[in-house]
């Protein structure tokens, strides 16, 4: 992935803006530190810093067609560019080896219709002036909202439109900042918002009716996984010792041996280069010392054979971070920055050691109900309505938590849970197959689906001699929220620190001094203070959304997963 930064018909002199466009595009470089672009076109500007992943020796952006005439700016990744390349009607002049450059040439044959064929993560931004009269911008953002994208506009020359994958790019430009919305892609020539993803599964009214087929889940996780293995640089997987990420791990280890043993054919339909390249699959797992995550990490690395880093930090250091960790991920949500916390640190290690990519296990608690609170759902029915709400809201969350936390040092991660064909089958099987009891536990039906002992699981005979995916006790392991499995005491400090830093008196006065979205914690008024300490405007608060369970259910509003009585460690 990358950074983008946009203005489209600038209402000043655009030459004059040439170099704050620089300077602001360079506030997200950390996205991108591999190399920057910079285009020009009438009164449009078009910026990009570049994560190299794919098509690193000619991928620079941004991309422009033959005659130059259409602008392209990607943030993302596109799995299935090698199908789609082949679907072109007419014969396209390919200027480098980059996933992106196809959506350019679709475009030009389709129009906005592109955005739907499209399957990987993405933000873009591609700017058509074939018209020069008339020169049209098209952005779009893929269907979960994996990737981070805003648009801004001010108020006094709404004829302007500003984008940037990170909000602290228009923070100072622009009095109106909405967060792009997933799924969906913006014209100016009707000046609105189109949705373009329409899946049958996303009316949350619409009850699943579909029964679980365990084999066919777990053939659509398993291809989920495979066509993320694209990437020519070096890459791995976090691995928390959790049943999330223990899975994509291990299917990824599966998958990358076997591509790496097959003989290569240039008429695979996904792009393999990465297992070819780089066979030997690297985890990498972070917490405080003896935390529940490392000890389960380690026994997962083992069993897989991978080449295990396990990074430790101190609460101090925790601490220290918090204040980057709100810049970077531009919220003051309670979950996100208490779990954001430990990823942001590792994520700085992992770079550090040469990889630049990892795949990373978000989303299946939405998916799935895995989330402890989910036990107190009163019906089936909405049982299943939580989790589409769930998955709607995941850009406001663990995606932008994902995104943001790694790319704040130039490291990628990919998500295999949100898949959008993975997402068709799973988010359409009946909620009766996913409830969750004190006799069943939570995301039992992933579980099952990987279980080499459950009966209905449906293995071939060429499965079962691979042996089980992991060990028991992990497959079967109890749920725990990212930001508890790094060490209970990391959230119990958090809470303290808080307390010594926010007063009585102060907490009194919440509702005065932050009378949108009044934080009723000194944790949540921590971490709003800081906030706004960095994003003054009042532009910068539309976009933050809390996460909080659903205490209607009768859980507690505490979002820790300890804070529910299911937990064997609640508190």
């Amino acid at each position: 992935m990358c950074g983008i930064f946009g203005v489209y018909n600038y209402y000043g002199d655009v030459n004059e803006f040439r170099q704050r466009a620089l300077d602001l595009s360079k506030r997200v470089r950390h996205r991108g530190p591999d190399w920057s672009g910079c285009v020009v076109a009438g009164n449009s500007i078009m910026c990009h810093e570049r994560l190299a992943i794919v098509g690193i020796d000619t991928g620079a952006q941004p991309l422009t067609d033959a005659d130059e005439k259409i602008i392209l700016t990607v943030n993302g990744e596109i799995y299935n560019h090698k199908q789609l390349e082949q679907q072109l009607q007419k014969p396209a002049q390919f200027k480098t080896h980059s996933d992106c450059e196809v959506i350019l040439h679709m475009y030009k044959e389709i129009g906005t219709d592109v955005c739907a064929k499209l399957d990987g993560m993405f933000s873009w931004a591609l700017l058509d002036t074939r018209d020069a009269s008339q020169p049209r911008l098209v952005v779009a953002r893929d269907p979960i909202g994996i990737t981070t994208l805003y648009i801004g506009r001010v108020s006094a020359h709404p004829e302007t439109v500003f984008f940037a994958s990170e909000l602290k790019s228009l923070n100072e430009e622009c009095d109106v900042i909405e967060e792009f919305p997933p799924g969906h892609f913006f014209d100016s020539q009707t000046g609105k918002f189109t949705r373009y993803f329409q899946p049958n599964w996303w009316d949350a009214s619409r009850i699943a009716t579909t029964p679980v087929d365990y084999r066919v889940l777990r053939e659509a996780l398993v291809a989920a996984v495979r066509k993320r293995l694209m990437a020519e640089v070096p890459y791995g997987v976090l691995l928390s010792g959790g049943l999330d990420s223990s899975l994509i791990s291990s299917i990824a280890v599966r998958e990358a041996a076997r591509i790496s043993a097959a003989a290569h054919s240039d008429a695979e339909d996904i792009d393999t280069r990465g297992a070819r390249y780089y066979p030997r699959m690297h985890s990498f797992s972070v917490g405080l010392p003896g935390a529940p995550d490392l000890l389960a990490a380690r026994k997962v690395a083992k069993f897989l054979k991978t080449a295990h880093h396990e990074f430790t930090y101190t609460i101090q250091e925790g601490l220290d971070a918090v204040a980057d960790v709100i810049y970077h991920l531009e919220t003051y949500d309670v979950t996100t920055i208490r779990a954001s916390t430990p990823m942001y640190l590792m994520s700085r290690k992992i770079k550090a050691t040469g990889v630049k990519m990892v795949l990373s296990g978000e989303g299946s608690d939405e998916v799935f109900g895995g989330y402890l609170y989910f036990h107190y759902a009163p019906t089936a029915d909405e049982f299943h309505q939580e989790t589409v709400k769930r998955v709607h809201n995941l850009h406001t969350s663990d995606c932008l938590r994902a995104n943001k936390s790694t790319m704040a040092w130039g490291l990628e991660a990919r998500v295999p849970f949100l898949d959008k064909e993975f997402l068709q089958v799973a988010m359409n099987v009946r909620a009766e197959d996913k409830l969750c009891s004190k006799d069943v536990m939570e995301k039992a039906i992933i579980r099952r689906a990987f279980d080499v002992d459950f009966a209905d699981a449906g293995f071939t005979a060429e499965e079962l001699k691979q042996g089980p995916y992991l060990p028991r006790d992990v497959l079967w392991r109890q749920k725990e929220q990212f930001s508890d499995g790094v060490g209970y005491s990391w959230i119990d400090s958090l809470k303290d620190w808080a307390a010594s830093r926010v007063s009585d008196e102060s907490m009194a006065q919440a509702k005065q001094r932050f009378p949108h979205d009044t934080p009723d914690t000194k944790e949540a008024y921590l971490y709003r203070e800081i906030f706004e300490q960095r994003f003054p405007q009042p532009a910068c608060l539309q976009s933050v959304v809390r996460w909080v369970p659903r205490t209607d259910w009768g859980c507690s509003a505490d979002p820790s997963g300890r804070a529910q009585k299911i937990h064997e460690q609640a508190y």
